[in-house]
C-alpha cells in the first residue's frame, strides 16, 4: 500500500468509507468502535515510551499490532471468522499466561487499586480504561450487526492484562501500588 496524500476529503460533510467501500456517517457505531480500538492503540503507545522493561514493552509491541489488526477487522461489515479468530484466541491465551505469571510475582490482590504508582503503571491504567471503551462500543456493535466474538474476547482479556501489567510495572519499579482508602478511613 502506498498512501501519497493522507486527505481525501470525503469527510467534510461528515462521512466516511468503511473497509468495503460504503460510505456512512462518521458516528456510524462501526466508526465509533473501530475509532475506540484506534484510541486504546494510541493509548497503549503512550504508555510504551515510559516503560524501561523490554520483556513488558514486547509484549505491548505484540498488543498494538493486534488492536491494529483488529480495526481492520473491524472497519468491514460482516463477521470476519477467518484465521484471524485464532489468532486472537491464542493472543487470549497468551495473555492469560503472561497475567498468571505475573499475579505469581505480585501476590494475591488483597486491596482495590487505584490507578496510579510509577508514571508507566499509571498510563497502563489510562490504556486499560480505554481498551475497556473500545470493548464497550464493540459489544454494542456486536448486539446490532454480526461480529467475530474473539474481538470482544480479546479486548476484555487486554484490559485485564493492563490491570495486571500496570501493577506488574510498578513492582518492577519498585513503586507501591496506589491502594483505595474506603470514605471514613481515608486521611483528610
Amino acid at each position: 500500500m502506498r498512501i501519497t496524500r493522507v486527505y481525501t476529503k470525503q469527510g467534510d460533510q461528515g462521512f466516511t468509507r468503511l473497509g468495503d467501500g460504503s460510505k456512512v456517517p462518521k458516528d456510524h457505531p462501526r466508526v465509533v468502535a473501530y475509532g475506540a480500538v484506534d484510541l486504546a492503540n494510541s493509548a497503549v503507545g503512550v504508555a510504551r515510551t515510559e516503560l524501561q522493561d523490554p520483556e513488558l514493552d514486547a509484549v505491548l509491541e505484540d498488543v498494538q499490532h493486534r488492536l491494529f489488526d483488529l480495526g481492520g477487522v473491524l472497519c468491514v461489515p460482516g463477521p470476519d471468522e477467518s484465521a484471524f479468530t485464532a489468532l486472537l484466541d491464542e493472543r487470549v491465551a497468551r495473555l492469560e499466561k503472561q497475567m498468571d505469571g505475573w499475579m505469581e510475582a505480585q501476590g494475591p490482590l488483597e486491596e482495590f487499586i487505584l490507578p496510579g504508582g510509577s508514571r508507566a503503571g499509571a498510563l497502563l491504567h489510562v490504556a486499560r480504561c480505554h481498551v475497556r471503551r473500545a470493548e464497550q462500543f464493540v459489544a454494542g456493535l456486536q448486539r446490532a450487526e454480526p461480529l467475530n466474538p474473539a474481538v470482544v474476547k480479546y479486548l476484555n482479556r487486554l484490559s485485564d492484562a493492563l490491570f495486571v501489567m500496570a501493577r506488574e510495572a510498578n513492582r518492577r519499579a519498585g513503586v507501591k501500588d496506589v491502594t483505595w482508602k474506603p470514605a471514613g478511613k481515608a486521611k483528610a
